[in-house]
């Protein structure tokens, strides 16, 4: 099916991207560990970072997918392509000024965003110099974000997706080149930032000027159009981007605990890899092809779509939910613990991991629900949902953070992604537009029995290889290799025998979708 090769091609370039980034934080943290360079650079990151996944990933996307969409249906290629080029040319405007404003008033920001830093005047200053290097990446990532989307909306999804490689190249390079050279490894990750936005640029005007959408620089103008994709953005803003608010919150409060801040970080980085793998990929992919179906008169067609992105996203999220849980403190250790990152560091970054991964099946359900709304051109009920747990976050994030320290931050946003995604599927079920059909009723019980016993295979078995995990770097490596596999043989196992996947099924969609291919 065209959701299932779709899903497999982003998720397929998002994988290596994330397996790049991996090695990205592993030489991280042997460079600074979890100290003040550290803490520096990572909300020198998350800053533009942040706008980049709220504007690439969510808001901008989001709305203008349906109405590129639109026009292709009704005026096709050259309406469509003439509206994103309006749409660049305002963006790009919007974006220079946003850019121009940010770096006078970096001091101010940084003061917002890491309040805790204030009282260390040394990282404070360096956080205000990192993240004046790395903003304009955020420029550079608007662009990219247009481009994708018009590339997605296409049905082109490779590019997009492997986009984000060249910022992982470019950040190994950089560090590796550079880290001992400038005056921390911290400078050298800035540039590398921004040198990667403009990098992923180029590379992405070259795919749109290869599938035939070459766009072109207008006068800005602020069209019928344009008007109704910044209306639909500005709610989606917060609608679309609520894990990454959620995130900020995470920040501003951990800002207050030395280290907090990187403990967090390394943790989300593990969580990030199954969110961007399924929840993502399932999600840019879901888009294009609810806005189709609905757009052709095939509601039915939808919720099927809608229905097998739900089953896809739990089958590959809750074993690798249960695993996080499972055995965290093994994961860390192999990725993160060397160099300046010691022992100390590898629980707490863990403690961590657990909250997180927790709340990891909200993360994805809601990227997978959110475009039953987007789809529709309804951004409002996103953004009333999201206000109430960005709520939530804030105050559970205030409330946990005094007894549990950072932990208590990563509680509060698993918790409020719950919420998240229990609302969207609620209102969505109200409204008509979705309901699980006897298929995906009766395999998400199964999922999660395959997940728990898989769970407890891993967890098991890592007491046996104890002595491995905690020897040297070669046996940890091994020892963690084993457990994935096992893990995986465990919970493919179960699942073929409760019928969660069958073979035969499998077959027939792998050569459906080598016929759509």
């Amino acid at each position: 099916m065209a959701l299932l090769r779709f899903t497999a091609t982003v998720g397929g370039y998002t994988l290596i991207s994330r397996i790049l980034g991996f090695v990205r934080d592993v030489a991280i943290a042997h460079f600074a560990a979890a100290g003040p360079v550290a803490d520096a650079f990572f909300v020198a990151f998350r800053f533009p970072n942040m706008f980049r996944r709220l504007v690439g990933e969510g808001a901008f996307a989001n709305a203008f997918v349906p109405l590129f969409a639109r026009r292709l249906e009704g005026t096709g290629r050259a309406g469509a392509l003439a509206f994103a080029e309006q749409a660049l040319t305002v963006m790009l405007a919007a974006m220079f000024v946003l850019l121009l404003v940010a770096e006078l008033a970096m001091p101010w920001l940084i003061t917002a965003l890491a309040p805790g830093f204030a009282d260390d005047p040394e990282r404070y200053a360096l956080t205000v110099e990192l993240t004046r290097i790395t903003f304009p990446y955020l420029l550079f990532m608007t662009m990219v974000a247009l481009l994708g989307a018009v590339l997605n909306a296409l049905l082109r999804f490779a590019a997009a997706a492997a986009a984000p490689i060249l910022l992982n190249i470019v950040l190994i390079a950089s560090l590796f080149a550079l880290g001992h050279v400038l005056e921390t490894p911290g400078h050298a990750l800035a540039w590398g930032v921004a040198a990667a936005g403009a990098g992923q640029f180029l590379f992405m005007l070259i795919a749109c000027n290869r599938a035939g959408a070459p766009l072109r620089l207008r006068r800005p103008r602020l069209t019928p159009g344009v008007r109704r994709l910044l209306i639909l953005m500005v709610p989606g803003l917060f609608g679309a981007g609520v894990h990454q608010i959620n995130l900020l919150v995470s920040t501003i409060v951990a800002s207050f605990q030395e280290g907090a801040v990187s403990f967090l970080y390394y943790a989300d980085r593990l969580v990030q890899l199954p969110l961007g793998v399924v929840g993502v990929a399932m999600g840019v992919a879901l888009l294009p092809l609810l806005a189709r179906r609905l757009r052709g008169g095939a509601p039915g067609a939808a919720m099927d779509s809608q229905n097998r992105a739900i089953e896809f996203a739990l089958l590959l999220t809750l074993p690798a939910t249960a695993a996080l849980l499972a055995v965290p403190g093994p994961i860390v250790a192999v990725l993160f613990q060397h160099g300046a990152f010691d022992a100390a560091d590898t629980a707490a970054t863990a403690a961590a991991l657990v909250a997180y991964a927790a709340g990891l099946p909200a993360y994805v359900l809601v990227k997978v629900l959110s475009p039953g709304f987007f789809a529709r051109e309804d951004m409002v009920v996103p953004v009333k949902i999201a206000a109430a747990s960005m709520i939530l976050n804030v105050a559970l994030a205030a409330a946990l953070f005094l007894p549990f320290g950072h932990v208590g931050v990563a509680m509060a946003t698993a918790a409020a992604s719950w919420l998240n995604a229990l609302l969207l599927a609620f209102i969505l079920h109200r409204r008509g537009h979705f309901s699980l059909d006897a298929r995906l009723r009766t395999r998400v019980p199964r999922m999660l029995f395959a997940a728990l016993a898989m769970a407890g295979a891993v967890f098991g078995l890592a007491r046996l290889l104890e002595p491995a995990l905690t020897g040297g770097m070669a046996s940890r490596i091994a020892a963690l290799v084993g457990l994935v596999f096992a893990g995986l043989a465990v919970f493919a196992g179960l699942a073929v025998v409760t019928g969660v996947a069958r073979p035969d099924e499998l077959r027939r969609l792998v050569r459906r979708a080598g016929r759509e291919g």
